[in-house]
């Protein structure tokens, strides 16, 4: 009978030697090639561009101050901070599960028997008890709550690096408006006055009704493009203050031209993203909890030891008429085996495997998706500085286009209709060239958030 013991014994020990074992990051992730084109942008140093703290990449002090403010004051941060600290309190208190419960339990009553007098009686007595892991239960538990923990932390590291992405992003929109709005302010200006010459000039016969009622049309179009554009302006600027946690005001903000980037993008090895993207880790510390879960529901399978016991103080030891009082001392022990459960534990089991295997996947894809964003950003950059060199040199063209065109409708050797024809070309090309340098700082934005920059 002792040998069938000992063999139980050893079985169920090495049976549960994987629920003490911790987390181990898997082996078979895509971080070989995760993102393409990385090559001409990763050098020797081991510091990324996601790696410089954000007041390096956006130098506008006015930024500046909306993303400390904003970090400070939005909803979204706000609630992640709390979500950390609630993981934090429920952290704590898988640590305490290792100690004795101790309460505090008095009892009072009182007896009376026919005529007799009543007899009152209590007992003081302080009740402990203690759960001892023997199979991992609290253990599972507690490292379980410490995945959570990262979790929420690195989701609160996702909250800041999206939210400073964000506030530069409706800064630097803010600024291509004001460009369009001042470009198509010029624009007015000098078809009203071109206007009111056509005008002037067909009073003396030197225009046709038709040249004028065209220009006056184009000048309606112009005028209801501008009015557009202060209507994006204004929620532009209302959409940021919502974001900084204050109601709709102006924005103070500089000038798109007037914004520079670092030149050289060191985005590292793709290996740098399990460590660095919040995401990423966030996905991870869900997989862990996961693997932790799983060894939880393993554990439910062997035995579960608990040590209860009582010491206090009472005045009813002997018969209720003397009422002698004295200490009184339980101590008792419990083992509990589940033999049959109606299937519950092996359930619970399968659907933790389930759960574990779902969060590896999640995890495979959020890396891939974190590759495709870097190759995305990167490549963005690339265009984007592409096509504002395209559109500068395609201004300067236009620029003389329209010189030349003012001069020859002078001379009367072109028409109004070429004229104008030529200042709309060069009005879209500018256009083109603002909407191309907002381009390039929402590449630069997106390429920084992907490498996860903005974190602690």
């Amino acid at each position: 009978m002792k040998k069938i013991l000992y063999i139980t014994m050893c079985v169920l020990l090495l049976s549960s030697c994987h629920i003490y074992r911790q987390y181990e990051r898997p082996e078979e992730l895509p971080v070989d090639s995760l993102y393409r084109g990385a090559e001409e942008y990763t050098t020797g140093d081991s510091l990324t561009w996601g790696d410089l703290p954000w007041e390096e990449i956006f130098n506008d002090s006015l930024l500046q101050e909306l993303i400390r403010f904003g970090l400070d004051n939005n909803t979204d941060m706000q609630t992640a901070l709390l979500r950390v600290d609630q993981a934090t309190a429920q952290l704590n208190a898988a640590r305490l599960s290792f100690l004795p419960s101790l309460t505090l339990a008095p009892q009072g009553a009182v007896n009376r028997t026919g005529d007799a007098k009543a007899v009152k009686s209590y007992e003081l007595p302080v009740q402990a008890s203690w759960e001892i892991d023997l199979f991992g239960n609290l253990l599972n538990a507690a490292r379980g709550s410490r995945a959570t923990l990262l979790q929420q932390e690195a989701y609160r590291q996702a909250v800041r690096s999206e939210l400073i992405a964000t506030i530069a992003n409706d800064y630097y929109t803010l600024m291509m408006l004001d460009e369009q709005v001042a470009l198509s302010q010029s624009t007015l200006s000098i078809w009203q006055e071109q206007v009111r010459m056509m005008e002037s000039l067909l009073k003396v016969g030197e225009e046709t009704e038709n040249a004028v009622t065209q220009a006056r049309a184009n000048l309606y179009e112009l005028e209801a493009t501008h009015n557009d554009l202060l209507r994006q302006q204004r929620e532009a600027e209302n959409a940021l203050c919502t974001l900084l946690g204050v109601t709709p005001r102006t924005v103070e903000r500089g000038v798109l031209s007037e914004q520079h980037f670092p030149d050289i993008f060191n985005v590292g090895v793709p290996l740098r993203l399990l460590s660095k993207r919040p995401d990423v880790r966030e996905a991870e510390m869900t997989l862990a909890n996961a693997y932790y879960t799983t060894n939880q529901a393993r554990s439910a399978f062997y035995p579960n030891l608990t040590l209860t016991g009582s010491a206090g103080w009472t005045n009813s030891l002997g018969e209720a008429v003397t009422n002698p009082g004295g200490w009184i001392l339980s101590a008792v022990a419990s083992l509990t085996q589940p033999i049959f459960n109606r299937g519950k534990l092996i359930s619970n089991l399968r659907v933790s495997k389930d759960e574990e295997q779902i969060a590896l996947l999640n995890y495979k894809q959020t890396l891939l998706d974190a590759g495709q964003e870097v190759s995305d950003a990167l490549y963005a950059v690339e265009s984007a500085q592409r096509n504002l060199a395209i559109h500068q040199q395609q201004c300067k063209e236009l620029e003389r286009t329209v010189a030349t065109s003012e001069g020859l409708y002078t001379t009367g050797n072109a028409t109004y209709l070429e004229l104008l024809t030529a200042q709309q070309s060069l009005l879209n090309a500018r256009l083109n060239m603002v909407s191309d340098s907002f381009t390039r700082c929402q590449a630069v934005i997106g390429l920084y958030n992907a490498l996860g920059g903005g974190c602690d």
